[in-house]
């Protein structure tokens, strides 16, 4: 995978982003801490591990190595939906000019990550997809829970301008 493969793939992230900056505003603001299913993390909580993750994964191909990242400190500084939407803006923004940096040659160098293994730096942005990915459903299933109808999770033509398809924009 090259970068122009994989700037086509953070494009379609660009998108995703801008539906879940709407997302986040349908969660209820009494219940961004509540955990609705014993075991599994609060709407807060999701929200912060994946846009740790769009930061995270794609400036570790630039660096080498996903680094160490203190999400609980995150999660307790945030104590509104205005904290995390901004918390979501900023960490799209380190993602977002990592992946405009990005190399061929660093593409197809090794990231060391703290679980142990390596990967390919390409991989890291599949990573970072299918963790946005699967969270983003978790959110959609507690927004359910908390009696909230959420967008349609493809509908991106009502994003901001920023993050419209680019032939809408």
């Amino acid at each position: 995978m090259n970068k122009q493969n994989v700037l086509g793939m953070w494009d379609q992230m660009r998108m995703y982003h801008g539906l879940m900056l709407r997302i986040i505003d349908q969660i209820p603001a009494d219940k961004l801490d509540v955990t609705p299913i014993a075991g599994m993390r609060s709407a807060k909580q999701i929200v912060v591990h994946m846009y740790t993750a769009v930061s995270a994964f794609p400036q570790s191909v630039l660096t080498g190595s996903v680094g160490h990242v203190d999400e609980k400190a995150s999660v307790a500084a945030i104590t509104d939906k205005d904290q995390l939407k901004a918390f979501a803006q900023e960490q799209w923004a380190l993602g977002d000019k990592a992946a405009h940096q990005v190399t061929d040659a660093q593409l197809a160098g090794m990231v060391s990550t703290p679980w142990g293994a390596t990967y390919p730096g390409f991989a890291m942005f599949g990573f970072t997809h299918d963790e946005f990915l699967h969270h983003r459903g978790q959110v959609y299933v507690f927004l359910r829970s908390f009696g909230v109808e959420p967008i349609m999770n493809w509908d991106f033509d009502h994003n901001a301008d920023e993050f419209k398809p680019k032939q809408h924009a």
